[in-house]
């Protein structure tokens, strides 16, 4: 028996399909909208080696979905963090390579930082947080 060739229409809709699956294994993340909550100030990050303070945005939905932006002036940004229940990302020259995955297999390096959603949810309007983990200390004030 002969094989017959791939036609290439089929071939075509083999590997949208295979793109397709792919596409759904990466975690999308809610974007910012209009209910979400917001709050601006400045951030004194002091870790092991390194103490920085910037400016920090911070936002989150009633639904938990968490945003964080570590800045240093215009343009330059430090660390930003991108978070919900379950899933973690996190990019910058501050957190040494980027990171993306559920919360369960985050790096130990990034658990302080991982921790910061719970806490800054739950601030309400109060003015200061100061959250200590493993060496790092993050004093925020709004």
């Amino acid at each position: 028996m002969r094989s017959r060739p791939v036609r290439p229409i089929a071939l075509l809709a083999i590997v949208a399909f295979a793109l397709a699956g792919c596409e759904t294994i990466r975690h999308q993340f809610a974007g910012p909208a209009l209910d979400w909550r917001a709050r601006n100030g400045q951030l004194l990050y002091h870790g092991k080696r390194t103490t920085l303070i910037g400016e920090v945005l911070v936002r989150f939905s009633k639904a938990g979905d968490f945003e964080l932006t570590f800045t240093k002036g215009p343009g330059v940004a430090l660390l930003e963090i991108r978070q919900d229940a379950n899933f973690f990302s996190v990019k910058g020259p501050l957190a040494g390579v980027s990171w993306s995955g559920t919360i369960a297999h985050a790096p130990p390096r990034l658990r302080g930082w991982l921790q910061l959603r719970e806490k800054l949810m739950a601030l309400g309007d109060k003015p200061t947080l100061t959250h200590s983990y493993g060496g790092e200390t993050f004093t925020f004030r709004f």
